[in-house]
């Protein structure tokens, strides 16, 4: 083999290593950066006072849903997360959850909140199924700009629980009784710097993605094991 094919070669090799180490290092930083964005985000303790929360009020973790009742994805984790949630932490005692109102669709997003707050005052028994009902009203995902979220619509939903006094409800709605409320949840979205819907916080840490169970079970899990 002549000197110069033996120089091409090792070009060549030399080419291949950098090549090889570019990717390594490219592979790397891609690993790190996923990494850093799953981990969640300190955002603080969210004041619940006055919320309606789901199970034991002496529960060690608090688990916030910030969400819109006008938001697919709400309903979607609403469909396929809470309902883990529930049955593994909730009834065990171990998590109080609780639900507030986001405003990122406008006026129907407006009647969804004053409707539920409207119901959680007068019935509070019966707002988390009210809550579930209004949800299960939303059109296919295709649709869901489509207006549906009316003062009628969340009558008729209330419709379906006898505790619940419909001209009272109609009557809060039009007074728009349960604004001081709303405006209360509005301020805590923008304290804790609520950018999508939903968004879960645990002991005050927000998750990256609101979809990954685990990562909520990790939380809960680490925090649980603090308190014993």
């Amino acid at each position: 083999m002549d000197k110069n094919n033996k120089k091409k070669q090792s070009g060549m090799k030399f080419a291949v290593l950098l090549t090889l180490l570019a990717v390594g290092i490219l592979a790397a930083i891609v690993v790190l950066t996923n990494q850093q964005s799953a981990s969640p985000v300190e955002t603080g303790e969210v004041d619940i006072t006055g919320q309606p929360t789901l199970g034991e009020s002496d529960a060690p973790v608090t688990v916030v849903e910030f969400g819109d009742f006008k938001c697919p994805s709400c309903k979607a984790w609403g469909e396929m997360v809470y309902p883990q949630l529930v049955a593994d932490y909730v009834e065990t005692g171990d998590v109080k959850f609780s639900y507030i109102n986001v405003l990122f669709h406008g006026n129907e997003s407006m009647i969804g909140s004053l409707a539920a707050e409207a119901v959680y005052e007068q019935s509070p028994n019966d707002y988390w199924d009210f809550h579930k009902a209004l949800f299960a009203e939303q059109p296919a995902v295709e649709n869901h700009d489509a207006p549906w979220l009316t003062q009628e619509k969340t009558v008729e939903v209330a419709s379906q629980f006898p505790a619940i006094d419909l001209e009272q409800l109609k009557e809060d709605m039009e007074k728009q009784t349960a604004m001081d409320k709303v405006k209360t949840d509005e301020a805590l979205v923008e304290e804790h710097g609520v950018a999508m819907t939903p968004t879960i916080v645990v002991n005050g840490q927000t998750l990256e993605d609101p979809f990954d169970y685990d990562a909520i079970k990790a939380l809960i899990d680490e925090a649980l094991a603090e308190e014993n």
